[in-house]
C-alpha cells in the first residue's frame, strides 16, 4: 500500500513539473510560439502587462488554448505520464523520477525564498 502512495506522490511531482515547463517556463517558449501571440501593455498607471492571444483556428486554436491553460495541461501531462509509467517503465520511471525530482525541488525554492523574503 505504502508504494502506491509513494508512486502517486512521484506522479504528482512529475505532472506538476512537466506542466510548468510546458505552460510557463522560458525554455519551451518556442513549443508554444507557434500557437500564441505575446503581448505587452503600457497601462494608464505606467505599469507593463503581457499577455498572450491565441492564433489560428481548429487544432491550432485547440493546442493554443491547450498550453495555455496549465490544469488542461495539467491532465494530458498526468496522464501522458502515467501512460509512460505503466506501458514503458524502462523509459517512464527515469523520466517521471526526474521531473517529480525537479518539481519538488522547484517547489521547495518557491517556499523557501518566501521565507527568505519575510
Amino acid at each position: 500500500m505504502v508504494s502506491y502512495w509513494l508512486d502517486f506522490v512521484l506522479l504528482a511531482l512529475a505532472s506538476f513539473r512537466l506542466t510548468r515547463l510546458l505552460v510557463y517556463d522560458k525554455i519551451t517558449a518556442f513549443l508554444r510560439k507557434p500557437f500564441h501571440k505575446e503581448i505587452t501593455e503600457i497601462v494608464p498607471d505606467g505599469t507593463v502587462e503581457e499577455f498572450i492571444e491565441i492564433k489560428g483556428t481548429g487544432i491550432r486554436k485547440w493546442i493554443g488554448e491547450l498550453l495555455s491553460c496549465h490544469w488542461c495541461t495539467g491532465i494530458w501531462s498526468a496522464a501522458i505520464l502515467y501512460g509512460g509509467w505503466v506501458l514503458f517503465p524502462q523509459i517512464g520511471l527515469p523520466v517521471v523520477m526526474i521531473l517529480a525530482i525537479a518539481g519538488l525541488a522547484s517547489f521547495l525554492e518557491t517556499v523557501l525564498s518566501r521565507i527568505m523574503d519575510e
